[in-house]
């Protein structure tokens, strides 16, 4: 068996970690106020309210991204990011690699979808363990 007990800890990783996973969703929610008819343009056909939609998203970006990285509730800001990540991953992401026109943007697609899960499977690691703190190490519970 494997044990990670040795394995170097240090609070900047912490730190780090959250900026890694949070930096996408900070970029992204400035440019969902920045591009509003961008991001309103990658719904699909159907979708009510787009400009709502797409302000609202951005503002949860920012909010959860900000929560996480502060270290400040991060637990809720974790389940925003989820709130905004599964129905834009099923329904932008989801949608278009299915209906892609050519094998490039299938693939692109696909890659985005992938990317969201993982993303998704991130926050629910944060929604349930928080974002530790550096000046406490490492996550316990």
């Amino acid at each position: 068996m494997l044990d990670d007990s040795n394995w170097p800890r240090h609070p900047l990783i912490t730190l780090a970690g959250r900026f890694c996973f949070t930096l996408i969703f900070f970029i992204s929610g400035i440019t969902h106020f920045t591009d509003v008819d961008g991001y309103a343009a990658l719904m699909p056909e159907g979708v009510p309210w787009k400009t709502f939609w797409v302000l609202i998203s951005g503002a949860v970006e920012l909010a959860g991204a900000t929560m996480i990285l502060s270290n400040r509730s991060s637990r809720l800001g974790a389940w925003l990011l989820i709130l905004f990540l599964v129905p834009v991953t099923l329904v932008v992401h989801g949608v278009a690699a299915v209906a892609a026109e050519t094998e490039m943007m299938q693939a692109i697609q696909s890659s985005f979808f992938l990317k969201g899960v993982a993303m998704t499977g991130a926050a629910l690691l944060i929604s349930q363990s928080g974002a530790g703190h550096p000046s406490k190490g490492p996550i316990v519970d």
